[in-house]
């Protein structure tokens, strides 16, 4: 069988690579697996469900909710809420395992099964590959009194939401935002929370009808946000995507905000109150130069990871680090999070407006963004990507060009034949042209047959 766990849970076409049977054949084998490491022992196993608003979610809830119970889990029924609430909720609620299913900023037809171990953690691999080991095995099912109980749980969000409150350091008042639930998990809570903070919140995309999460709005598909931000003349926008865990931003002109400016702004809040673990901040290969060379500015570490926010997690956990995130939105903050949040996230991003007095394009200003250019080059042999002489020259050629204005990053994608070549210049033209050139060697000696 071909590895199932991705970088972030299972995710697939629902009903037809995750399906009902899968569902719950996922859950059955995470019950057992956990239950042989020792985590239910000496007490009855629990865990907390959530989905977010997909119409797939509805039948793969209860497939896992069947699986769960019929392998003694007592199950918490949570409803749609953001993934970083089912994380919070599994520690909170004192649950042995969260599960939580969506397809995050994916379409709609996707979805997917994410695991959180207690303490709202990720698995680590060892434990999803144990998983997948295990799927379909025989087992003897538990009967009578030992099968699982659901019960439903509709104030766990509450809880949630006075968590993501009780974090904020400075109340918004005052301020005027745009939020962009993108039809998904936050479009329930969203306004209400920003709103608890002090902001006098617009929020849009926030109907979800099962079918509309992510559709031309959300953190994907900005030019909404950025629209409703000039209509009200709102101080910012904040945009989350289908299961909320993505927060990215638009200044009061319509101007993007992406992940690399709200780590920095949030760095620089945590560096000044004396709350950054070891003056450091975790971000992936992917960030951009500008975002490196501003926080050298500030006198702050930078320590970047692979892509993925499972990796910058790895990398905060393991030295303690408090910061991190990815371009893409993903920022995680551990004073208050197990994974990253984008509540957690806007909220903080708007105190730090209200706690400075500045504009958040002001505040973003901080980083100014090196031009990049990403190729995918396609059909090509990633097996001899580390041993290609003419690859190897074009490379050393750009990176001699560029000097310390620039940037090179040359990787193979970990699920289909195709090298990403990513180069960062002093201008666009460069960027493409550099870009083009190792490109052109890629194919010439890595082209398929």
């Amino acid at each position: 069988m071909g590895r199932l766990f991705g970088t972030d849970g299972v995710r697939g076409l629902a009903n037809r690579e995750v399906t009902a049977e899968l569902a719950l054949d996922l859950s059955v084998a995470a019950a057992h697996v956990l239950a042989d490491a020792g985590a239910f022992a000496g007490h009855r196993p629990s865990a907390v469900v959530g989905r977010d608003g997909r119409a797939s979610g509805e039948f793969l809830e209860a497939a896992v909710v069947a699986g769960l119970a019929s392998a003694g889990v007592d199950v918490h029924l949570v409803g749609v809420v953001p993934t970083p609430a089912v994380a919070y909720l599994t520690a909170a609620m004192d649950a042995d395992l969260g599960v939580m299913l969506s397809a995050s900023h994916n379409p709609m037809p996707d979805n997917g099964i994410k695991f959180f171990a207690r303490g709202g953690h990720k698995l680590d691999d060892a434990i999803e590959g144990a998983i997948e080991d295990r799927l379909g095995e025989p087992w003897e099912r538990p009967i009578a009194e030992s099968v699982g109980r659901i019960h439903a749980s509709p104030y766990a969000v509450q809880m949630y939401e006075h968590h993501l409150l009780s974090t904020v350091p400075q109340r918004l008042d005052g301020l005027t935002v745009v939020v962009d639930c993108a039809n998904g998990a936050a479009s329930g809570i969203a306004r209400e929370v920003y709103s608890a903070a002090g902001a006098n919140v617009i929020a849009i995309n926030a109907e979800p009808d099962g079918w509309n999460i992510n559709r031309d709005c959300g953190s994907t598909h900005l030019k909404p946000l950025m629209a409703a931000v000039r209509e009200h003349g709102a101080d910012a926008g904040i945009a989350h995507d289908g299961d909320a865990d993505r927060c990215l931003a638009v200044d009061a002109s319509g101007e993007v905000v992406d992940g690399d400016h709200i780590l920095a702004i949030l760095a620089a809040s945590m560096s000044e109150a004396g709350a950054l673990v070891g003056g450091t901040v975790v971000a992936t290969v992917m960030a951009n130069l500008g975002f490196k060379i501003a926080m050298d500015s500030a006198g702050i570490e930078v320590v970047q990871t692979a892509v993925g926010d499972r990796y910058v997690l790895e990398a905060m956990r393991a030295d303690g680090f408090v910061l991190g995130g990815e371009q893409s939105g993903h920022i995680v903050m551990t004073d208050h999070a197990t994974t990253g949040d984008g509540m957690l996230t806007g909220l903080h991003l708007l105190a730090r407006m209200a706690q400075t007095g500045r504009s958040l394009g002001d505040l973003s200003a901080a980083v100014t963004k090196f031009p990049q250019v990403l190729i995918n080059v396609r059909d090509v042999d990633l097996s001899r990507l580390a041993d290609a002489p003419g690859v190897a020259a074009a490379v050393a050629a750009a990176e001699v060009e560029l000097a310390d204005r620039g940037r090179v990053l040359l990787r193979p994608s970990g699920t289909e034949p195709v090298v990403r070549v990513m180069v960062e210049a002093s201008t666009q033209a460069q960027a493409s042209t550099v870009a083009e050139s190792i490109a052109a060697a890629v194919r010439a000696e890595l082209a398929l047959d």
